[in-house]
C-alpha cells in the first residue's frame, strides 16, 4: 500500500476516533460512539499490516501474538464485572505505558529498522521523540500499577507521604528533562537506561501520594498519560494514526481531568503533580460510631416513600458493588404506579471512574431524562420528601462544606441533608473511600438501612 493511501486511511480512523469520542460524551450514543472506536481501530490495524509490504518469517510471530493479546482482551472483557472496571482501565493503561517504552527501546538499540540512523548516530528529533516516549510511557506504566494495587485494595486507598516529596519529584523531573539533552549530545545507552529507571520511580512516586477520594481523576490522568506516551512513539515510528490517536486520547483526558478536580473543588496541578501542595492529614476516625444512629427496615423504607410525592435516587459505589441496579429500577417502577416523582442524582465522582453511575444506570435501562448530574439537581433536595442514597458516602458527606480539616473539605457534595428524609442503605457504619466517617449518618432525618443494597431493594419492592 502506497504512502498516501495509507494516510487517507489512517485519516479516515483518526475522523471515525473523533466521532467515538464525541458520541461516548452521553450514554444516548455511546454505543455508536464504541461502534465508531472499533471500526477506527480495525481501519489502523488492517493498513498499518498492507502498509509492511515485505511479510517475512517474523510477520507470523505479529500474528500470533495479536491472537494471544486479542483474546486476552475479549476474555476480560466478557468476565470483568462493572465493580472492577476502573482497575481494569488501570490496568490497561500501564499496559500501554510499557508499549511504548518497549517500542522507544526497540527504536534507540535498532534505530536502522525504523529509519532513524545508525547506532550512536540517530537524528536528533528522533532521539527527542524516543526520550519523551519512553518517559512518559514508564511514568504511565508504574503509576498505572499503583492505582490499580490502590483501587484493587492490594495497598491502601490512603495518601503515602513523607517529609520532602515534593522536593525529591521536582529534582528527579529535572533529572529527567536533564538526561534528555545530554542523550541528545552523547547518544549513551547507559543514559536512555537512567531516564527509563528514573521514570518508572517517578511514576510511583507521583501515584501513592494521592488518596483514594482523588481516584477517578488519576484514572484520567493516567489515561491522558497513555494518550501522550502513543503520540510521542507515533512520531519515532512516523505513523500518523499513533500521532493522531495519542494526540486525541492525551488531550481528552487532560480536559476529563480539569472537569473532574472542577468537580471536586481540586486543584489540577496539585493532582498531575502528585498532590504538590496537599496538607498531611489525618483520616483516623473519630469515635462517632458511638453516636446514636436510627435503624429501619424495608417496611420503613417502602411506608416513607409510598407516602412522599418525590424521591430522588442517589447511587454510589455500593449499589457497584451488589449489582443493585436492576432491583433499583424495579423499585422505581413501583413506585411510579403510586404516582410518587422519582429523579436520579450523580456525582461527577460516584464510583471509581467517571461515568460509572451512568453506565450501571443505563443497563437496568434507566431513563436518561430522569438520570441528572449534581448541578442540575442540587437545589432539589430542600423540596425532597425521601433521598434513596444506595452506597454513596463520601459524595454525600456534610463534612465537606463544614469542616476544614476534612481531607474533602472544599468538594461539591449532593446536598442530601436538607431532604425532609433520608434513607441511607449500608453494610455499616464503615467510612468511605477517602478514609473519613460520614456526618450524614446521625442527622435527625436519616434512617439508616444496614443490608446488602440489592437485598434491601427487593424486600423494599416486595413491602411496596
Amino acid at each position: 500500500m502506497s504512502a498516501n493511501l495509507s494516510a487517507f486511511f489512517y485519516l479516515i480512523s483518526g475522523i471515525l476516533f473523533i466521532l467515538a469520542l464525541r458520541g461516548l460524551s452521553s450514554p444516548e450514543t455511546s454505543r455508536r460512539g464504541n461502534y465508531f472506536g472499533i471500526a477506527g481501530m480495525a481501519i489502523s490495524i488492517l493498513v498499518t499490516f498492507l502498509s509492511v509490504g515485505n511479510f517475512g518469517p517474523g510477520f507470523i510471530y505479529v500474528l500470533i501474538f495479536l491472537l494471544i493479546g486479542g483474546s486476552v482482551g475479549a476474555f476480560i472483557a466478557f468476565k470483568i464485572p462493572m465493580t472492577a472496571m476502573p482497575e481494569l482501565v488501570a490496568g490497561f493503561h500501564s499496559l500501554v505505558g510499557l508499549a511504548a517504552v518497549f517500542v522507544a527501546i526497540s527504536a534507540f538499540l535498532n534505530p536502522d529498522a525504523f529509519n532513524l540512523g545508525t547506532v550512536a548516530n540517530i537524528k536528533l528529533a528522533s532521539l527527542i521523540e524516543m526520550s519523551l516516549g519512553a518517559a512518559i510511557g514508564a511514568i504511565t506504566f508504574s503509576g498505572s500499577i499503583i492505582a490499580f494495587l490502590k483501587l484493587r485494595g492490594i495497598m491502601s486507598g490512603s495518601p503515602i507521604t513523607f517529609k520532602g516529596q515534593h522536593l525529591i519529584n521536582l529534582v528527579l523531573g529535572l533529572t529527567i528533562i536533564f538526561l534528555i539533552f545530554y542523550l541528545c549530545l552523547s547518544q549513551s545507552s547507559n543514559i536512555f537506561w537512567s531516564i527509563v529507571i528514573i521514570s518508572f520511580l517517578v511514576g510511583v512516586l507521583l501515584i501513592i501520594p494521592i488518596g483514594g477520594a482523588d481516584m477517578p481523576v488519576v484514572i484520567s490522568m493516567l489515561n491522558s498519560y497513555s494518550g501522550w506516551a502513543a503520540a510521542g512513539i507515533g512520531f519515532t515510528l512516523e505513523n500518523s494514526a499513533l500521532i493522531i490517536t495519542g494526540a486525541l486520547v492525551g488531550s481528552s483526558g487532560a480536559i476529563l481531568s480539569y472537569i473532574m478536580c472542577k468537580g471536586m473543588n481540586r486543584s489540577f496541578f496539585n493532582v498531575i503533580l502528585g498532590g504538590w501542595g496537599a496538607n498531611e492529614q489525618s483520616t483516623t476516625l473519630e469515635s462517632k460510631e458511638q453516636k446514636p444512629v436510627k435503624n429501619g427496615n424495608a417496611d420503613d423504607a417502602a411506608f416513607l416513600m409510598k407516602n412522599a410525592s418525590s424521591v430522588i435516587i442517589v447511587p454510589g459505589y455500593g449499589m457497584a458493588v451488589a449489582q443493585a441496579q436492576h432491583a433499583l429500577r424495579e423499585m422505581v417502577d413501583a413506585l411510579k404506579k403510586n404516582g410518587v416523582k422519582v429523579s436520579y442524582a450523580i456525582h461527577p465522582v460516584a464510583g471509581r471512574m467517571p461515568g460509572h453511575m451512568n453506565v450501571l444506570l443505563a443497563e437496568a435501562n434507566v431513563p436518561y431524562d430522569e438520570v441528572f448530574e449534581l448541578e442540575e439537581i442540587n437545589n432539589d433536595f430542600a423540596n425532597c420528601d425521601v433521598a434513596y442514597v444506595i452506597g454513596a458516602n463520601d459524595v454525600t458527606n456534610p463534612v465537606a462544606k463544614s469542616d476544614p480539616q476534612s481531607p474533602i473539605y472544599g468538594m461539591p457534595v449532593l446536598d442530601v441533608e436538607k431532604s425532609k428524609s433520608v434513607l441511607f442503605v449500608k453494610r455499616s457504619l464503615s467510612p468511605g473511600y477517602a478514609g473519613i466517617d460520614n456526618d450524614l449518618f446521625y442527622r435527625d432525618n436519616t434512617l439508616m438501612l444496614f443490608a446488602d443494597a440489592k437485598k434491601m431493594t427487593e424486600e423494599i419492592v416486595k413491602s411496596l
